[in-house]
């Protein structure tokens, strides 16, 4: 952070939340976006151009997603500070992108003044989590199935993602820029770490996970 304020970068496939956000923050005395990104790999480029005191980073986008560009940003800069704002008011989601190296977690049905917040916390080092999910982390730990975010990495959860958005093992590969052999390598190892014997029981176990939706079914 300089003389001119805090210098933040949104990353969001929508144009029109993209500039909601924006207009909240620039709101605010001493912030101002710099940067802007529609998907993953575009978001990492301009990380490295930009230099961004802190990233607000969907999670759902064209190509990789949030989790995988989190993880890539703080491959590069380890001291990196992303915010996650999303739709995904799942608990294994945030575990997910806290262990990618986010610092918080705010679902975009919170009130503007929480993302503030959670921006001003993240800044001071904090870590950020709104309230509905403070709640689902809580009720997640009831639960006696093994969770996916509990046992797979960032990398296998960005596979399962796109496993389960019905991506090809060619077109997953091309997304994570790794062979296709690798992608099917993950494949297994995914169910196997979820105890599943098919493709049919790891959207079953999905969808009692909420990672995936019957919408989401619908929608492909």
């Amino acid at each position: 952070m300089n003389e001119t304020g805090c210098a933040i970068m949104l990353v969001d496939d929508h144009a029109v939340v993209r500039e909601g956000y924006r207009s909240v923050l620039q709101k605010q005395p001493g912030f101002r976006v710099v940067a802007e990104a529609s998907e993953g790999a575009e978001a990492y480029r301009l990380f490295k151009m930009a230099k961004p005191d802190l990233v607000i980073m969907d999670l759902s986008m064209p190509g990789i997603g949030g989790i995988e560009a989190i993880r890539r940003i703080r491959q590069w800069d380890k001291g990196a500070r992303i915010l996650v704002f999303t739709m995904h008011q799942n608990a294994g989601f945030a575990v997910q992108a806290i262990r990618a190296g986010a610092r918080g977690y705010v679902t975009k049905t919170s009130p503007p003044e929480t993302l503030v917040r959670a921006v001003t916390d993240v800044l001071a080092g904090k870590i950020a989590i709104s309230p509905d999910i403070d709640h689902e982390l809580a009720l997640s730990r009831l639960a006696g199935e093994s969770s996916a975010a509990d046992v797979l990495t960032a990398r296998e959860f960005e596979v399962l993602r796109l496993l389960l958005a019905e991506r090809s093992t060619e077109e997953i590969a091309e997304t994570l820029h790794v062979s296709p052999k690798t992608v099917a390598n993950l494949h297994s190892l995914i169910k196997d770490k979820l105890g599943v014997g098919s493709d049919i029981e790891l959207v079953r176990l999905a969808l009692r996970q909420g990672l995936l939706t019957q919408a989401d079914l619908g929608e492909a």
